[in-house]
């Protein structure tokens, strides 16, 4: 899932130890790795200036000494001293906030190990790539890629509370969700001339290979707010479907305003795939792998407003 909202990127690791030692230890385990070292550099910054580190100390303290995680995410998303510092003058209650979701980390860490090892079990060519958790200048949510892992960050999405209300289950969804999207054919996920159809089903793979492995999906808000509609909804994504303007489907949610029906709709495409295909495993290998979003929704035998259990 692309966040930002052009990517809500999320994933998590399973080692919370200094980089280079958990890297070396999950490595051998055939695991990821999550550093979440960054989060406590921060907030060791922040009680010692009492909540007020200059842009410099940010860049100096906690940017520059960063992980090579940390440093991909600020180099991507523009995250300097000087944004984080106009960001937490500007929004102070959410880097408040960001400390008590911190309390969620270990336990999320505990139930996303068993989400990535299914992820390998039913999926033995998965990447795992580093995830790093961190704090940044309030967006994006995190990014993600198969060359550079994902990165998180944690004062994105702890704010995100639409998403789901229950702060662990959300970091677990979102992160799995955004896992899957390391494991996603590079030119079909990365293009920026895709439809809202190819849109849709890219999210709505993730959505589903996440549920599948995570027990839930990403954005659970969808589940709730499409519940009867989706005859309505899904007809007039028909009508949309070829466009490549995708601000009526696709990272359009804001706080108080959700959206993204799009990535309900490429969901329910991707189950109607897996329910109707014999060979299960064959079939999430083609939902990971998907390169023809035209092809794959010809093979679907998906029709709006169709049941789906």
């Amino acid at each position: 899932m692309r966040v930002a909202f052009k990517a809500m990127v999320v994933c998590v690791a399973l080692a919370s130890v200094a980089p280079q030692a958990g890297a070396a230890d999950a490595a051998k385990a055939g695991e990821p790795v999550i550093d979440t070292g960054d989060v406590e550099r921060f907030y060791q910054l922040y009680e010692r200036t009492h909540g007020q580190p200059t842009a410099e100390q940010l860049q100096k303290d906690y940017l520059d000494g960063g992980s090579a995680g940390l440093h991909q995410f600020a180099k991507a998303r523009r995250i300097t001293g000087e944004a984080i510092a106009a960001n937490l003058a500007k929004h102070p209650q959410a880097y408040v906030d960001a400390k008590r979701c911190m309390a969620a980390l270990p336990d999320t860490r505990v139930r996303l190990k068993a989400s990535l090892r299914k992820l390998v079990e039913l999926y033995p060519d998965a990447r795992l790539p580093a995830v790093t958790i961190a704090v940044g200048r309030g967006k994006p949510v995190g990014t993600a890629s198969a060359d550079t892992g994902v990165q998180i960050g944690l004062e994105a999405l702890c704010a995100t509370d639409w998403i789901n209300p229950d702060v662990e289950d959300r970091f677990v969804h979102v992160i799995a969700h955004e896992y899957v999207h390391v494991q996603q054919v590079p030119a079909f996920v990365e293009t920026e001339q895709a439809t809202v159809l190819e849109s849709a089903l890219m999210e709505g793979a993730a959505e589903f290979v996440g549920e599948l492995i995570s027990g839930e999906v990403a954005y659970l808000h969808l589940k709730h707010n499409t519940k009867g509609q989706e005859k309505a909804i899904e007809t007039k994504f028909q009508t949309d479907m070829d466009k490549r303007d995708l601000s009526d489907w696709i990272y359009n949610s804001k706080p108080g305003n959700p959206g993204d029906l799009g990535y309900w709709v490429g969901y329910r495409i991707v189950k109607a795939y897996y329910r109707n295909a014999g060979d299960k495993r064959q079939a999430l290998r083609d939902i990971i792998g998907l390169r023809d979003a035209k092809q794959f929704l010809a093979r679907s035998g998906w029709q709006p407003g169709m049941e789906l259990r």
